[in-house]
């Protein structure tokens, strides 16, 4: 209730010069923070001059989380979900995922902001159905964990990410 009377008030004012907006947020488990600090830092912000949320770093201590995640929500062009199974089983990551639907519903008039990073190989009978039905409508790209195809991998994200 909280972000739905919120996103009535505040709408997403994405402009270029206005450095409090940032590229991305960057969905994760914990399991899955080694990637997200080395890789998708390294190659998204460092290399790819993206600005992006990460909630071990630019989250504000003493706040609720939920109140940080609808935030930075708002705040960030895309979400980018990096999708295990350990995803799943989380209830702030399949909260971040839920919220940045009904962001895309009620602050972005129906414009995508998801995607998905595939970082394991999950079968569909794993997956929530929520998720089956994102995976429809919505972009992804499964991580390939090889040097060749990394290359295109983060090309792909920074695509997604700019888009």
């Amino acid at each position: 209730m909280f972000y739905l009377a919120k996103s009535k008030h505040y709408s997403y004012k994405a402009s270029n010069d206005d450095c409090e907006y940032t590229d991305a947020l960057i969905s994760y488990c914990d399991d899955d923070r080694t990637f997200v600090l080395k890789d998708c830092i390294s190659n998204l912000e460092n290399k790819g001059n993206y600005k992006l949320c990460v909630h071990q770093r630019d989250f504000l201590p003493g706040q609720e989380i939920t109140v940080n995640i609808t935030n930075a929500i708002h705040d960030s062009r895309k979400s980018v979900c990096i999708i295990t199974r350990k995803f799943f089983e989380s209830h702030y990551c399949m909260f971040e995922l839920n919220m940045a639907r009904i962001e895309i519903n009620y602050s972005r008039d129906g414009r995508n902001i998801i995607f998905l990073v595939f970082l394991e190989q999950i079968q569909s009978k794993e997956m929530p159905l929520m998720m089956l039905e994102l995976i429809e409508k919505q972009s992804y790209i499964e991580y390939p964990n090889d040097e060749e195809g990394n290359i295109v991998f983060w090309g792909k994200i920074k695509e997604a990410i700019h888009s």
